[in-house]
């Protein structure tokens, strides 16, 4: 079969890039490969959806992931910060306390019939241990997990307009609330992470499009994560740490990415016109579990963050896991155009007589 390093896929109106060779070029290229369409709606919102948007003044400048300008190095390193190795290790108690009080949980609601691992595991403590680390209280979480679920969908889903009117309003809802963040913070400037944004002079646009897609992909797509390797998990006593890896490698939570070209440029002997918008495949075509987040310098910030979350929760679940059976063999899942796990994870079995508090990791 000859190879293809770049196919237009006619459907999605874009220049396809899957082997992870490529994949790695186009990454550490930014230069003639842009993040400018990064976080671009793939769907075109519809004129009723637009105006829900521009009542709450809704802007998304470049800032990080779709920055490919001089303000995205100090950015970035402010931002860092709160990620450091020192401090990502030091997260580890607390991860492991809220995921263990969740697996508790769900070993007694198991008593009365099946339980959704995704909703009563894997959803919150993402959330918890994210808003710990960035210095943010008084936020309310369930809120905030329902306004980055439907934020994927606006931006990488194919919602109807119906649907749009629907996701628009709860993406005002939470740009609104990030507002009001902004303003608290520049009247009061504190640690957190408002009060470092504002302190670098970043316009509130600015600062609220930085917390906008931080405070959705730093939590929502490691409970994807969690979520699918706890999937591959039932059943099964596995080694939490290579599952995370096989995971990335095969089945990330973020499959794909996107990239548009800066001018005419050449992927292998496929030549591309300025402005093509290219999707890259960053897991399932045998590349590095590293390629699912990203090269050079837009990888995420949180990749090890997400490891230690997803490792430490199959550590803590692992007795559940290998205890339970699935209620559905093919669950729902989120499948977006960058974002991909199962929606739920329903499972069933009277397990709690047989499973200790050394067990679960509760001690």
């Amino acid at each position: 079969m000859t190879h293809c390093p770049a196919r237009y896929d006619e459907k999605l109106g874009m220049w396809v890039v899957d082997e992870p060779g490529e994949v790695r070029e186009i990454l550490l290229d930014p230069a003639t490969f842009r993040p400018d369409n990064a976080v671009l709606a793939h769907t075109a919102l519809s004129v009723k959806a637009l105006r829900v948007l521009q009542g709450v003044g809704f802007a998304l400048p470049p800032t990080l992931a779709n920055n490919a300008g001089s303000s995205h190095r100090p950015i970035r390193a402010a931002v860092a910060r709160f990620f450091s190795p020192a401090r990502v290790a030091a997260i580890e108690p607390l991860t492991r306390r809220l995921v263990s009080e969740r697996v508790e949980a769900a070993l007694v609601a198991l008593d009365s019939g099946p339980v959704d691992l995704v909703e009563t595991v894997a959803a919150e403590p993402p959330a918890l241990v994210l808003l710990d680390m960035l210095g943010l209280r008084d936020v309310d979480v369930p809120a905030l997990k329902a306004w980055s679920r439907d934020s994927l969908e606006l931006f990488w889903g194919w919602p109807t307009e119906d649907r749009q009117l629907e996701l628009a309003h709860s993406a005002a809802e939470f740009y609104g609330w990030l507002r009001q963040r902004v303003v608290a913070a520049r009247r009061s400037p504190g640690e957190d992470l408002f009060g470092v944004l504002v302190s670098l002079g970043l316009s509130d646009e600015e600062v609220c499009a930085v917390a906008y897609f931080l405070l959705i992909a730093g939590q929502e797509t490691t409970t994807q994560l969690i979520s699918t390797a706890f999937q591959r998990s039932l059943g099964q006593r596995l080694d939490p740490t290579e599952t995370v890896e096989e995971v990335l490698r095969e089945s990330s939570s973020v499959p794909t990415w996107r990239r548009v070209t800066a001018g005419p440029a050449a992927v292998g002997d496929v030549e591309l016109p300025a402005g093509a918008p290219i999707l890259l495949g960053l897991s399932g075509h045998g590349g590095l579990a590293e390629l699912a987040f990203g090269l050079g310098l837009h990888r995420c910030l949180g990749a090890g963050l997400a490891r230690l979350e997803a490792r430490v929760a199959l550590e803590v679940a692992a007795p559940l896991l290998a205890a339970v059976r699935a209620v559905e063999p093919e669950p729902p899942m989120i499948d977006l155009l960058s974002f991909r796990a199962p929606a739920r994870l329903v499972v069933s079995g009277a397990i709690t007589a047989s499973l200790t508090c050394t067990d679960t990791l509760c001690g």
